[in-house]
Order: C-alpha cells, then structure tokens, then sequence
C-alpha cells in the first residue's frame, strides 16, 4: 500500500475540533467522524487520492484534535506505514511533517483481540463501549477524530458522534464498500463546508 492510500485512511475535519460544555463546568470534546468518500458513496481509501493541498489540510486538522480513534484494522495499517515514513529521510517533506505529528499525537484503539501497543502514545480504550468513550470525550477537550466506518457505525447508533466530516471527492467508483448501508436513520445539520481547488467539497454536519 502506497503512501497516498495511507492518508486516506486518516481522519479529517475543516475547522478546529470544537468542545462543548457539561454540567459539571468540565469541557467535553466532540467525537468527530470523517472520512474520503466519492460521489456514490465509495468509501473505499484506495480510491481517492489526496494532493498536497488536501495533505495540508489533514495536517493541520490533526493538529486541532487531541486525539485519533481508530478499530484495530485501521490501526495496524497506520502502525505498519508511519513511523518508517517519520525516520526516512528521503521522505517528502509533507509526509515526514504528517509522520511525525502522528507520531507525537495520542492514538486511542477499541479491540478486543489485541492488548499491545509498541507504537508511542498509543492508548487502549477499555470498559464497555458507551461509558469508555463517554469518558474519553470528558479527557480530550480538544476532540477525537475518528476514521474507522465500521466503528462509526456502532457509535452512530448509540449517539456518540458529534460531527461528521464527509470529504467528498468528484469520482464515481462504481463499487463498494457503501457508506451507511444498514446505519440507523438520522437527521443532520450542516455546519460548515469547504471547496478546493481539485473540486474536492469537505462538508461538515452535526446532529440534528
């Protein structure tokens, strides 16, 4: 897999991360969904490649977040590319600049089938699902990007998702895997939208 696959599989927001207040007077992050998809609903990384405008822009929203969420599958695919790419000096500058911030940045992991993490700053997430990222959000004020559709999917039906960032590229794939199939209803507000230069729209909804 090559190193524009890899992006795609990361997570994506426009703006900075935004926080939200609880009773109790303690911030609490917002749970941030993004993902590459194409005009059909193609969510499938190797089929929309980034530029260097784009690369810049999921650089500068891993910046904004506290933190990345990731399933495991997604996970690995990460831990088998990146930190190469931080220590390879013949690396483009962009991606060695993407490297290393992921290195730095704090990874959160749901699995139930792996328990070690050597990659620095990797955490695993543990307890039952709804109160373990329930507790997460209240200790990441800054917000969580999460880039794993099949994870979405279980957090979208217990109503865990604040935002979701849908990247949409001006490509029909013609093939699957299908965002959303078999997710439940749900009514969305746009909250922001962005349009570059390759025609690629970034579009940003939150609950309705």
């Amino acid at each position: 897999m090559n190193l524009k696959d890899k992006i795609r599989l990361c997570l994506h927001t426009h703006t900075p991360i935004g926080i939200f207040f609880i009773k109790s007077g303690l911030t609490m992050g917002l749970l941030t969904f993004a993902i590459n998809v194409t005009l059909d609903g193609c969510c499938d990384h190797r089929g929309t490649a980034p530029d260097d405008e784009l690369f810049r822009y999921w650089i500068r929203q891993m910046d904004a977040a506290g933190g990345m969420l990731w399933g495991r599958t997604v996970y690995e695919l990460m831990e088998n590319y990146w930190p190469a790419v931080a220590r390879d000096p013949k690396a483009s500058g962009l991606d060695r600049e993407w490297a290393r911030k992921l290195d730095a940045k704090d990874k959160f992991v749901l699995s139930t089938s792996r328990s070690d993490y050597p990659w620095g700053h990797t955490h695993r997430v543990e307890g039952d699902l709804a109160g373990a990222i329930k507790r997460l959000k209240k200790r990441t004020p800054r917000g969580l990007l999460l880039g794993s559709p099949t994870l979405a999917k279980e957090l979208h039906r217990l109503g865990l998702i604040d935002e979701y960032l849908f990247v949409v590229h001006p490509i029909v794939a013609g093939h699957g895997p299908t965002l959303f199939v078999d997710w439940q209803a749900s009514r969305l507000k746009l909250a922001g939208a962005k349009r570059f230069k390759s025609g690629v729209m970034a579009l940003r909804y939150r609950r309705g």
